[in-house]
């Protein structure tokens, strides 16, 4: 196979693809740098790579006589030798700059719109797990969105859209994934949450409509539910009551696999009068999301999980049928179902019902889509993955956030217990304040308090329903807290250990995804 040497002295011809991760060990000894084998790509007249020099993440750029590659990227030059070939070596830091620049040097660290392909959300509060989630997903066929994050989440974790957008493509880059990535900008509410996503180039947009759904409708008397009916948006929703009772009310909708949808006057008003300000907000939302993105490609997922009650199959088809009518597309959508989706822990609720609810909302999904059923809140429910691929088949979308930080903090008990230990008790003080806006049920007095457990017992709070939930949803006040001082309390020690032992991380992040990705492949 061809040396770097040899592609040099060759005046950059075609390099062999399978060769180029047997370069690191040349590019390493030329550079003093620890190169990240499936890193390396040869571009024209130019290869570039991803290492660590002096323990510090960076890009470099090899090449010889004037490159436009090089040209691309803001860095700092000095000559190497690769063997008796003389090159030029551009050291780059891993700044939004040159993200940009690398997204469009090499468009596979660039997010594609990944539409019914089954696949699995992978969100990274840290900005550090990517590596280990592209391990796990490997092999398995599911397209992954590495770039996943919540406004909420990007506000309590002190990110931004660019910086969620630009360690997935480090990531990507320095592990040689070239498969292909979505990108979610998940739980959008406003025109401005969109504007934002839409600047750092993201390709789905997951329009959460849950603060115009009227829950009292489920249980509101008849007239009231009436007059609710008769004052929504109707302008918004470009039909009429009347027409909207004619559609529905007497009609026989056959879904297939033995199940049909029918709908009277008062289920007719009631779903109307809990969802229809959703679905006037939600094609807003939608149309905007069109206006942002112009030509560039972008896809839709529907959010109304976080509802107070389920959302009954008659609901879901109201749901869809009426945004299909008003010409809007998504490629998933995500009910509330039945049962308890509670953080970092697994489904809680009756196998059996959660079962014929799955059934009736992959079929409403394929008549009226077909799109795929998203799963929020899916991580470590692992005793539902298989009745939902049962009935979903290939059309599911499985979205994953907090365990990531779970398992991080997995490894932080292995690496610095002290750490560990002080994170712990400042969650037990932040528990009740930061669970208010999360589905938990934590009893903290089933947590060890951290001054009673040895070293090597730390870990398994991680594998306690209550542990995983306190240490879940106090996330961001964990990162975001400060000293008197006014430094950071945990975050900086938190990711320099994980930086600095990075190989221990991605394992209990592979390990892990393992486990869930597997029903899904």
């Amino acid at each position: 196979m061809m040396t770097i040497q040899e592609y040099f002295r060759s005046g950059n011809g075609k390099a062999d693809e399978f060769a180029l991760p047997g370069w690191a060990a040349e590019i390493g000894q030329a550079t003093g740098w620890t190169v990240y084998p499936r890193s390396v790509t040869a571009l024209s007249k130019a290869v570039v790579f991803m290492g660590r020099e002096s323990g510090v993440r960076v890009m470099g750029c090899l090449y010889q006589a004037a490159s436009g590659v090089a040209d691309a990227l803001a860095g700092q030059v000095r000559q190497v030798a690769l063997g008796s070939v003389r090159v030029q070596l551009k050291a780059c830091a891993l700044t939004h700059e040159n993200a940009v620049a690398l997204r469009s040097l090499l468009p596979f660290t660039a997010p594609i719109v990944v539409g019914l392909k089954t696949s699995a959300g992978c969100g990274d509060r840290l900005g550090l797990a990517t590596p280990g989630h592209i391990r796990s997903v490997r092999g398995t066929g599911l397209v992954p969105f590495f770039a996943q994050q919540s406004i909420r989440e990007m506000t309590r974790s002190g990110r931004t859209p660019e910086i969620v957008m630009d360690d997935a493509s480090w990531a990507v880059f320095q592990e040689g994934w070239r498969e292909g990535f979505g990108s979610d900008a998940d739980h959008l509410k406003t025109f401005e949450d969109i504007d934002i996503c839409a600047a750092a180039g993201f390709t789905l947009y997951t329009i959460d409509p849950g603060a115009h759904v009227d829950n009292a409708a489920h249980t509101d008397d008849v007239p009231t539910l009436k007059v609710k009916y008769n004052v929504l948006p109707w302008s918004v929703l470009e039909t009429t009551p009347e027409e909207t009772l004619q559609r529905y009310v007497g009609h026989d909708f056959v879904l297939g696999d033995g199940l049909r949808i029918t709908m009277n006057e008062e289920q007719l008003w009631r779903a109307a009068a809990k969802y229809g300000r959703a679905i006037a907000h939600t094609v807003r939302m939608g149309r905007h999301v069109a206006e942002a993105m112009g030509t560039a490609p972008s896809e839709l997922e529907i959010s109304v999980d976080e509802t107070e009650t389920p959302t009954a199959p008659h609901e879901h088809f109201f749901v869809a049928s009426e945004l299909k009518r008003l010409g809007l597309r998504w490629s998933s959508l995500a009910p509330r179902y039945i049962g308890r989706f509670e953080k970092g822990v697994d489904y809680i609720g009756d196998l059996a019902a959660f079962e014929e609810s799955i059934r009736w909302h992959a079929a409403i999904a394929r008549y009226c889509g077909p799109y795929k059923l998203s799963l929020h809140s899916g991580s470590d429910k692992f005793s539902i993955y298989p009745l939902v691929v049962k009935y979903t088949g290939d059309l599911v979308h499985l979205k994953t956030a907090g365990t990531s930080y779970l398992e991080a903090l997995r490894a932080i008990a292995g690496l610095d217990p002290a750490l560990f230990r002080e994170i712990l008790g400042f969650a037990f003080e932040r528990y009740e304040e930061d669970k208010a806006s999360y589905h938990v049920s934590a009893d903290l007095t089933k947590v060890p308090r951290p001054d009673s457990l040895a070293n090597g017992a730390l870990a398994g709070v991680l594998d306690l329903f209550d542990g995983r939930q306190l240490l879940h949803v106090t996330f961001g006040s964990v990162l975001l807290a400060r000293t008197a001082s006014g430094g950071f309390r945990f975050r900086d020690r938190l990711l320099a250990v994980l930086d600095a032992n990075e190989e221990a991380h991605y394992d209990v992040i592979e390990a892990h995804f393992d486990k869930h990705l597997a029903p899904f492949a």
